[in-house]
């Protein structure tokens, strides 16, 4: 374990000349250097995105006669299916009669089970550094200065036009609002933290940030990560498990948010990343 913690090397998570870890402002109104840090992680305050539940009153209406996460979901499943037309019966259709392709954020979360350094992967971890203001530190490789060739491809790959043409990061915002929704209300009411579990063989992806001791560290995540709640899936994934207590205000999604089959079978669950302390054991 020192071994694989030697491995990597202060200083090498500067994303920034300047080691900045995100944009000096976000969305949900809190510091950025408490939101990005260990402190925020010990001690979580709600995080909400300006102006989403405010400008959708009718969802929330909609989720406060829900009896359980099962009708909650379909609530939420009805209402973005209503503002976006993602339902495949709802698609436009053009001078030929082909549908034409509407960017959803199903589609997001299902290419991110399959490789979260796809196209996908791109545009979710750009949804995050737009409202939280944190920039990915790994995206098919390490990204350790702006405006370097890996910077530029994740850039390329999150712009692009095929998921940008049905206003994707207002419905992640909403997605967002939801979980946070269904997770004081249903899955982690009274929670501050939930712990999960990753399996790594490396930390190229996750830099450390400081040694604790041979077992314990501060990590600095990528900015969406994926954790799971079963420690024996992480171990599916690496020889290393990490063990995390995540703040209930940083998840974005978990496997039963909703009745559909995305993330279950992993039983994972969406992370927004920043410094965690993190338990690193040995399966």
């Amino acid at each position: 374990m020192v071994g694989v913690f030697r491995s990597i090397q202060s200083g090498d998570s500067d994303v920034t000349a300047a080691g900045a870890i995100g944009h000096s402002t976000n969305l949900v109104g809190v510091p950025m250097g408490f939101l990005t840090g260990v402190a925020f992680n010990d001690n979580p305050v709600p995080l909400h995105i300006a102006g989403v539940r405010e400008m959708n009153t009718g969802l929330f209406e909609m989720l406060a006669q829900a009896e359980d996460l099962t009708d909650a979901g379909t609530a939420f499943s009805c209402y973005m299916a209503a503002l976006f037309g993602i339902d495949p019966e709802q698609q436009l259709r053009d001078g030929r009669g082909r549908r034409r392709f509407r960017s959803s954020f199903l589609d997001l979360v299902k290419g991110w089970s399959f490789d979260s350094n796809g196209a996908e992967g791109a545009v979710l971890k750009g949804w995050v550094e737009s409202r939280f203001g944190l920039f990915p530190t790994f995206h098919q490789e390490p990204i350790r200065r702006i405006a370097s060739p890996a910077w530029t491809s994740y850039v390329e790959q999150k712009m692009s036009s095929r998921f940008h043409n049905n206003a994707i990061y207002v419905q992640l915002d909403l997605l967002f609002e939801f979980c946070q929704w269904a997770l004081s209300h249903f899955s982690a009411s009274g929670s501050t933290h939930v712990t999960l579990y990753r399996g790594v063989n490396g930390f190229e992806e996750h830099q450390i940030v400081t040694r604790i001791d041979k077992r314990h560290c501060i990590i600095r995540l990528n900015n969406l990560t994926s954790f799971t709640t079963d420690r024996s899936i992480a171990d599916c994934f690496g020889d290393t498990i990490l063990t995390v207590r995540v703040p209930v205000p940083k998840i974005l999604f978990f496997n039963r948010l909703l009745a559909t089959h995305l993330l279950k079978s992993e039983s994972e669950y969406l992370v927004i990343g920043g410094d965690y302390r993190v338990t690193a054991s040995y399966f």
